[in-house]
């Protein structure tokens, strides 16, 4: 299945599978967002699968913003490995 991004001013939703073959789509939406927002927020309910290379991602987007001070926000029910990523990344800081 593919990825579809869909947004409304600052708020963007994935939907579909976010992995290797889809990562593109996600890093090529958000290349120039970080500039152009100052508040984001993400939301995965809609997505159906995500896998190593989409948790990566997703995780780069987070740095990113940290790195342009831009308060970026993760929502809903999505994929266990990427709330894993976080917690661990959380708990080792």
């Amino acid at each position: 299945m593919d990825l579809r991004i869909t947004s409304y001013n600052n708020f963007f939703k994935l939907k579909g599978a976010l992995n290797k073959k889809t990562v593109h789509v996600l890093q090529s939406e958000f290349r120039d967002v970080f500039q152009t927002h100052s508040t984001i927020t993400l939301s995965i309910e809609d997505l159906n699968h995500v896998d190593r290379s989409g948790v990566n991602a997703l995780a780069n987007l987070h740095k990113l913003s940290l790195e342009k001070k831009v308060n970026f926000s993760i929502v809903g029910l999505g994929c266990k490995e990427l709330y894993d990523h976080f917690r661990s990344t959380n708990e080792a800081a």
